[in-house]
């Protein structure tokens, strides 16, 4: 950092190594935006603020717990009354930090922040030309759509020097409502094309956030944020004495480039998570939705198909949406979670009890945070208990939306979890949640997005309070598949669902990219074979789920036994994959996946073996060669470990171009593990 009494503290270095020779970036460090002072220039920019361009270094300090290391730099801004100090975190050994920024009113008048930074600093003082910026796009049945472009694309030259001022555009991305991921993963990077030195950062928020890049006269520059007052109707009013903390965000850096920082990022997300018993076992979990039963599950439907997922492999059965319904029409109707009585006559206690009989933990789906507009448990709640806009709950598509600040909601959903734990055994829920109801609530709030804000952090706490109270309980995230995909939610979460994708050709490019939004072991890829599918398919879409954790769907039972062999190998294979899963770092050998590639694969690294999931789909030609740049120059071992008694396909590995070309002569759906060891 640089610290000098007449400039604000900007971070001049932040690399995986022993720094070179530090770059001259102006950037402040933290940036605040209220409405009596702006921008010192006007822009739409999280940059040049003017609390940001006052604040000057007014101490530090360093401390340790455990593995982790923590600096706190104090700024103060004499002008405003604003105090800020920026906490960054790091563990040992790991390239990467997670910060965050409190801001306190040490004025005598009340302060309104329209936006804080949680991080903002120069890019290493790197001009647009030399830079690739890296986003992923994020939709229902389409997630994780990573894509890495150059800036210039964004950003054009505008020829800053000669006019002797930053720029004032900017590239942002931004989410709104509570989809965190709805429209892009909170994620983002930059990475220099020359020195492979990149960048790659995390917005750890299950609510709205902003992040930005543009150009300065010193080179390009990052700034991560919460909600913001342009982008998300959020303020928050400061009384004298009265702070803010911004939510929190991790960067990860290397010198490797993008699978270097990937890798950094995947050893820093494991340190942030919440300790739990699920992470020594990664028990394979079977789920009756996908392509199965489809939210319509009954007693006779769930009983043949509770051994097939026992007989399978399957160490979990979750009994997915549907089980609360008497009348068939619930979508509107839910809230109360009480059982059906039509559907399962001898009740659930029945399903439930042989679910534990064949030795898997009992499991159901839950939407927790919504209750159905004709739902009894709407008119028992006090209005407060629900997110509001002008005295009027907030309804989308048929539901109203709890405001977990209210201890009638938070306890209402306490009683739920419990009575089911306890009652009925449950030791797993899949926490669905299908709308997204906007801004916000101006209940108690200084703002719409405060009390969002507000809100989300109480959703946190709910988590956090449930697991205490149930520390065994394993709790999967899913949102419409992937639409709140996050390491707010994904530090307490055990697991997430990767999408709602019900085409096994279109699920594998999810798969593929999800080890670089979350990591390996918590990417809960569907593998949903069916009767119906040859055995190639069934192999294909076993492939999608085995380099995950494995979430295994489909019509078990009512498969031969040559199919039900098939699905029982690949769980097996997952199963003796678990241990390395815990420990793997992700690479890509045929880069980044495009949604439409006909070649897809995903590399998972652990110690000195590689687990290399390969698919080929339909339109692409017979042969595809895979880079492996870190087995250079070394004789290989190739195996194909699934399906290990499958034909079809051979390899040539070339050591002195660290490339792996792979043949296949089978029709176009067709996909293998390959393992990789050194000779």
């Amino acid at each position: 950092m640089e610290i000098h009494p007449d400039r604000p503290v900007a971070l001049r270095a932040l690399s995986a190594g022993p720094a070179g020779a530090p770059a001259r970036v102006t950037q402040p460090l933290v940036e605040v935006l209220i409405p009596g002072q702006g921008r010192g220039r006007a822009s739409q920019r999280l940059s040049e603020t003017a609390v940001g361009c006052r604040l000057r270094y007014a101490g530090s300090d360093q401390s340790s717990d455990g593995d982790w290391r923590e600096l706190r730099v104090r700024l103060r801004d004499e002008t405003s009354g604003l105090d800020a100090e920026l906490t960054m975190r790091s563990i040992e050994g790991v390239s990467a930090i997670q910060t965050h920024v409190k801001v306190t009113n040490h004025g005598d008048k009340p302060v309104l922040l329209l936006a804080v930074t949680s991080f903002a600093a120069g890019f290493l003082g790197r001009p647009v030309s030399e830079l690739d910026v890296m986003r992923a796009s994020s939709e229902w049945l389409g997630e994780s759509r990573w894509s890495r472009r150059p800036l210039r694309e964004h950003v054009p030259d505008l020829g800053l020097a000669g006019h002797g001022q930053h720029g004032k555009g900017v590239f942002a991305l931004t989410s709104t409502g509570t989809w965190s991921s709805g429209e892009h993963v909170p994620m983002g990077g930059l990475t220099d094309r020359r020195t492979g030195q990149t960048w790659l950062w995390q917005i750890e928020h299950n609510g709205p956030w902003r992040w930005e890049t543009g150009d300065r006269m010193d080179g390009v520059y990052v700034a991560l944020s919460g909600p913001t007052d342009l982008d998300h109707q959020w303020s928050e009013l400061l009384a004298p004495g009265e702070s803010f903390t911004t939510v929190p965000v991790s960067i990860a850096v290397s010198d490797d480039g993008v699978e270097g920082a990937a890798a950094a990022m995947t050893a820093h997300r494991r340190a942030l998570l919440r300790p739990h018993p699920d992470r020594a076992t990664l028990p394979v979990v079977f789920n009756d939705y996908m392509n199965t039963l489809m939210g319509d599950p009954t007693t006779e439907k769930l009983l043949p198909l509770i051994d097939a997922a026992a007989a399978a492999g399957a160490e979990v059965f979750c009994v997915d949406a549907g089980w609360y319904d008497d009348g068939g029409d619930w979508w509107d109707s839910v809230g109360e979670w009480q059982p059906s009585q039509t559907r399962f006559p001898n009740g659930l206690e029945e399903v439930l009890a042989h679910i534990a009989s064949r030795g898997l933990t009992p499991g159901l789906w839950l939407e927790p945070e919504v209750i159905g507009v004709r739902s009894p448990m709407a008119d028992k709640l006090p209005a407060e208990a629900f997110l509001q806009r002008g005295g009027e709950r907030v309804a989308e598509h048929g539901r109203y939306h709890l405001d977990l600040r209210h201890p009638a909601a938070a306890g209402h959903l306490d009683q739920v979890v419990d009575r089911l734990v306890e009652e009925l055994g449950v030791g797993y829920f899949k926490l669905d949640y299908n709308i997204n109801p906007g801004s916000g609530t101006d209940r108690d709030a200084t703002s719409v997005g405060a009390g969002l804000l507000a809100h989300n952090r109480a959703h946190l706490a709910w988590l956090e309070g449930v697991l205490d109270r149930h520390p065994h309980l394993v709790l999967e995230n899913c949102g419409s598949g992937a639409m709140r995909m996050d390491y707010a939610l994904l530090t307490r979460m055990q697991l997430q669902s990767t999408s709602d994708q019900q085409d096994f050709l279109r699920y594998p490019p999810i798969a593929v990219a999800a080890p670089l939004s979350l990591l390996p072991e918590q990417a809960a890829n569907w593998a949903y074979p069916q009767p119906e599918m040859a055995d190639e398919e069934i192999a294909f879409t076993m492939v999608t789920g085995i380099l995950g954790r494995l979430y295994l769907s489909g019509n078990l039972h009512r498969m031969i036994p040559q199919q039900f062999a098939l699905v029982r190998e690949g769980v097996r294979l997952h199963q003796s994959l678990r241990p390395d899963l815990l420990r793997a770092t992700p690479c890509w050998p045929l880069g980044l996946p495009g949604w439409d590639d006909p070649w897809l694969a995903l590399g998972l690294r652990a110690g000195d073996t590689t687990h290399l999931g390969i698919w080929r789909r339909p339109g692409a030609m017979d042969t595809t060669v895979l880079s492996l740049p870190h087995l250079a120059g070394r004789d290989l071992g190739v195996e194909v470990a699934y399906p290990e008694a499958a034909n079809g396909w051979t390899h040539t590995w070339n050591p002195r171009t660290a490339e792996l070309t792979v043949t296949t002569t089978l029709p176009a759906t067709t996909a293998r593990i390959l393992r990789l060891r050194p000779l």
